[in-house]
């Protein structure tokens, strides 16, 4: 199969409307070609196109920030002579100097699926710069390496943030290229909006469901986005940074496991079983322990629970990892009711709202955990209107891939 960028570098009929314009590059560490040349040096050698500027989101351009929440500066760089400029510092929408930098913006970010991978806002908000400066924009699409399923609740009105950029499931199910359609259409942005779509895409195909596996290498869109499994369990375990819980990192396994040194994971695997196994569906759940060299608990022995999406036992249909994150956190609170679960800071520049809502996109999930008569049938009913309002109203029109 072919992503955009290849196609693009493949095709100059493809790159004919570029020739006289001063084109831009939004990318990141995955933003590579099918030979693994980073886009923005595959793009500089072109003879027939003008690069005068590229933009870095979150953790940087080239990847230089390891951790979570980490600013990135502008500079230039130093083989390209072009501005490099950070969406992911000082500003976060591209300011009016920015803009006048380039006529067109490519747009070549390896996305995982999941509302809150901040990549989608950064395309929200580009494409809202392009619509009010009279840009253009193109996607060169990539595949969503989580597949087609769509889970979780929506995001409420009024709930927007930087990990929120639109009221769709957590796990949405849509390229970024497909995204990008979606969110010209529901903000009403009058935008020259253009895709490069990818060749010969089958996300229901075995074994990747939407990553091509054994046919393009993995590269970290993000630091801790270590392979396809992670993005399987991402729309899960993203919940686990708005709690005093470790998501892995500081481990080589970050948002594929999760655990605490004050929790006994095999008495919380019992507990989920009890209350809810049909959660627990698509995947192996095993009892492990780690020590974090980084981040929560570092340097402590942690008992934790691996979810394994790797093997044969994985099901890619019903693997459903926010309700089985949400149903590990209803049973760690029914087995210690006092546990201090949620964690209280400064989360994507949101202060006045706990972390586990903002990456929710209500309050919903956590006052779920926190009720002591609430059911699992009671998230569920939630959740079911919310999933098929976006896949039988808002997400058909926008499909690129069948």
């Amino acid at each position: 199969m072919k992503f955009g960028i290849d196609r693009l570098l493949e095709d100059r009929n493809l790159r004919k409307p570029l020739e006289g314009k001063r084109v831009a590059l939004l990318a990141h560490p995955a933003s590579v070609t099918s030979d693994l040349v980073h886009s923005i040096d595959a793009l500089a050698a072109l003879d027939d196109l003008q690069l005068s500027a590229a933009f870095g989101p979150q953790h940087g351009l080239r990847g230089d920030k390891q951790d979570n929440m980490i600013e990135s500066a502008d500079y230039e760089d130093t083989i390209h002579r072009i501005p490099i400029f950070s969406l992911y510092g000082e500003v976060r929408r591209p300011s009016s100097a920015m803009m006048d930098c380039f006529d067109v913006l490519l747009v070549d970010l390896q996305d995982v699926g999941c509302r809150v991978y901040t990549f989608l806002t950064t395309l929200r908000y580009v494409l809202e710069a392009a619509a009010e400066h009279g840009k253009t924009v193109w996607v060169l699409d990539r595949p969503n390496p989580a597949g087609r399923p769509a889970e979780g609740l929506a995001l409420r009105e009024g709930w927007e943030s930087f990990v929120g950029a639109g009221a769709m499931p957590i796990r949405h199910g849509l390229t970024l290229a497909e995204l990008g359609t979606w969110f010209v259409s529901v903000l009403r942005l009058e935008v020259d909006y253009d895709v490069i779509a990818m060749d010969g895409w089958k996300p229901e195909s075995a074994p990747g469901y939407g990553w091509p596996v054994g046919e393009r290498p993995w590269v970290n869109p993000s630091p801790n986005a270590s392979n396809v499994w992670m993005a399987r369990c991402y729309p899960g375990t993203v919940m686990l940074e708005g709690t005093t819980l470790s998501e892995g990192r500081g481990t080589t396994r970050p948002l594929e496991l999760f655990g605490a040194p004050d929790i006994d994971a095999r008495a919380l695997l019992g507990k989920m079983e009890s209350l809810a196994p049909e959660w627990m569906h698509g995947c192996r759940l095993r009892e492990c322990w780690f020590e974090p060299t980084f981040h929560k608990h570092a340097g402590k022995l942690c008992s934790g629970i691996q979810i394994h999406v790797e093997a044969k036992e994985y099901d890619h249909e019903n693997f459903r990892p926010w309700r089985l994150v949400a149903l590990a956190l209803k049973s760690l609170r029914i087995l210690k009711s006092d546990y201090e679960l949620w964690r209280d800071f400064a989360y994507e520049y949101e202060t006045d709202r706990l972390a586990i809502d903002v990456i929710n996109g209500s309050d919903l999930l956590r006052k779920w955990v926190d009720d002591p008569d609430a059911t699992p049938g009671d998230l569920d009913a939630l959740a079911i209107k919310d999933e098929e309002e976006w896949l039988l109203g808002e997400r058909p029109g926008v499909l690129l891939y069948r």
